[in-house]
């Protein structure tokens, strides 16, 4: 082969080095709307696009930080049940046992993640005792209150649910019945005003309105809608063919309809707002004056600017004063006088024509 001529990498070598460029980078795939079932609870979540399979990372650990938070007895320690009988066990028994945890784990996670087939959205089932309104809302309001999550840059809004079922048949209608029995249905819960918020995905099963007056009938009577100053505030979820639901408290747009990015990016602008605070700090000069003018002194002493305009008038007056220049104009008039004067050529002209006669 001459030196000039190049070889052309074959099929096989052109994979390799496809592969060693995506060695080390996370592989979104999507999965199918099949793997949320019936009677499942969870949490809504959107994302950036293309950034699915890092904030489900950066999800987990978030979840895991707060529930060890709220609920510490769910934190189950490795050594937990191992110290009976473990002097009878040989290696390869501990070996076996270990495997067999890792393939099937003997408790379900906490939150699991449900790949689905479209973008920018993510679901986390979780179990008992994870309750997925007052979770979600903790972690909203945190982040309101300046607490910094070290990840979750491409996390936008968390959506809890309550509760999920098929939309065909009687699902919306048991759903609506577990969710909203706790909050309008019990004793002393008459006379509340509530709003119902849908959001649909990739669904022609229903039709919106159709779910709202069903939402609202399973809400029953002696409640007042109130779109605005509600008290509790209904989310229905609805994607292919699932639909969930969650009561939520009034705050929900205080905090930003759950949106944790929109709420990050409003405390960077309480911290930037410091700076027009000293802005109307430094005003203090004028107020300086203010006080001066009620004391009346400062203003007098710093007055004599004025008064020197005053004083300094007279080159009015020495304009004045200047003005004997007009009348040395009229001193200088005496040229005319002396024309007066130089009449009597014409009156020796009278004398000499009396001689003449």
């Amino acid at each position: 082969m001459d030196a000039g001529q190049k070889r052309k990498a074959g099929s096989d070598q052109r994979d390799r080095g496809d592969k060693k460029k995506s060695k080390g980078r996370q592989k979104w795939t999507p999965g199918d709307a099949k793997g949320i079932q019936a009677g499942d609870v969870g949490i809504w979540v959107t994302v950036a696009m293309n950034k699915e399979a890092p904030s489900v990372t950066d999800l987990r650990q978030l979840f895991e930080k707060y529930a060890a938070e709220l609920y510490p007895e769910t934190q189950i320690s490795e050594t937990a049940g191992d110290d009976s009988g473990e002097s009878d066990l040989d290696i390869e028994s501990e070996i076996k046992k270990e495997i067999e945890g890792i393939k099937k784990p003997s408790v379900e996670p906490l939150f699991k993640n449900i790949k689905l087939p479209g973008q920018c959205l993510i679901f986390f089932k979780t179990r008992s005792p994870i309750e997925p309104v007052s979770f979600v809302h903790k972690i909203c309001q945190d982040t309101a209150d300046g607490v910094e999550h070290q990840r979750c840059r491409f996390v936008k809004r968390l959506t809890p649910l309550s509760a999920i079922a098929k939309v065909s048949g009687n699902g919306l209608k048991d759903v609506a019945t577990q969710v909203l029995a706790p909050h309008f249905h019990g004793p002393g819960q008459s006379g509340k005003k509530f709003a119902i918020r849908v959001n649909m995905r990739n669904n022609k099963l229903v039709k919106r309105d159709d779910l709202i007056q069903q939402v609202a009938s399973a809400v029953g009577k002696g409640h007042k809608v109130d779109l605005h100053n509600y008290d509790l505030l209904i989310l229905v979820e609805v994607y292919q063919s699932i639909i969930g639901m969650s009561v939520v408290p009034a705050d929900y747009e205080k905090l930003k309809r759950y949106n944790i990015a929109e709420l990050r990016d409003g405390n960077i602008t309480k911290q930037e707002k410091p700076d027009s605070t000293v802005a109307k700090e430094e005003k203090p000069d004028s107020t300086i004056t203010e006080d001066d003018k009620l004391n009346g002194t400062i203003t007098k002493e710093e007055e004599p600017d004025s008064t020197i305009t005053q004083y300094e008038k007279p080159d009015s007056t020495t304009s004045k004063d200047e003005q004997p220049d007009s009348t040395t104009t009229k001193n200088e008039e005496p040229d005319s006088v002396i024309t007066t004067d130089e009449k009597p050529n014409n009156t020796t002209t009278q004398d000499e024509k009396g001689s003449e006669s």
